[in-house]
């Protein structure tokens, strides 16, 4: 089977935003966006991310665990990387994820300040890249040796693939929650969202999971 690029677990508010405003190291998701959030730190697996024990079992969390199976690299944009914006200051910033973070695989952060690579723990390394995103879709595919690779956040960095149509599989996690702000994915992607068909409609009593398949 054709390796696949793949969007999991994009949680969004009932009004389309995946994110709040005024990203910061103290608001991660930016003013109010941790609450779109707060479901996957109750399921089991959201809860081994962070290396708690527990968790709720179910439609959540096996949604969840799916957006780690079979991918090879994952891509991102700087925004999801960290909060630093423009020329980086220095190399002090090493993402969110302290110094072992759960990709265990090379991860392709978009950027227009590149920087050279980064070694972490566990066999993760960041690279930094301003290359055209199909040039990056393209690498990371070569480093994940015939496994999916995973597109992350934020916002622009999915828009900018949709409407490029390189997306192959989009999980959106609907939210009953309003931000009134902040950051879309839907907004200006064109006539991209006619490719796609819904293959998979469930709701568990916190959040409705929708995936979507590219089929042009």
């Amino acid at each position: 089977m054709t390796p696949r690029l793949r969007v999991h677990n994009m949680a969004t508010s009932l009004d389309g935003f995946v994110a709040g405003p005024d990203q910061s190291v103290d608001a991660p998701l930016g003013v109010g966006g941790g609450r779109l959030h707060e479901w996957v730190f109750e399921t089991r697996t959201g809860r081994a991310m962070i290396g708690a024990d527990g968790g709720t079992t179910g439609i959540d969390d096996d949604l969840l665990a799916q957006g780690f199976e079979g991918i090879g690299a994952t891509i991102m944009g700087r925004n999801m990387f960290g909060p630093v914006r423009g020329p980086w200051p220095d190399e002090s910033w090493r993402g969110w994820w302290g110094d072992d973070p759960p990709f265990h695989h090379q991860v392709f952060v978009l950027s227009h300040h590149p920087r050279p690579p980064l070694e972490m723990e566990g066999g993760t390394t960041f690279h930094f890249t301003d290359d055209a995103i199909e040039r990056v879709r393209d690498r990371a595919f070569e480093a994940a040796g015939g496994a999916d690779v995973r597109l992350g956040g934020g916002a622009s960095t999915v828009r900018q693939f949709l409407r490029a149509r390189l997306i192959d599989d989009l999980h959106v996690s609907i939210v009953p929650v309003l931000l009134g702000t902040g950051e879309r994915i839907f907004d200006d992607v064109g006539a991209s969202g006619a490719d796609y068909e819904c293959v998979e409609l469930v709701s568990s009593a916190s959040v409705a999971h929708i995936r979507l398949r590219r089929v042009h």
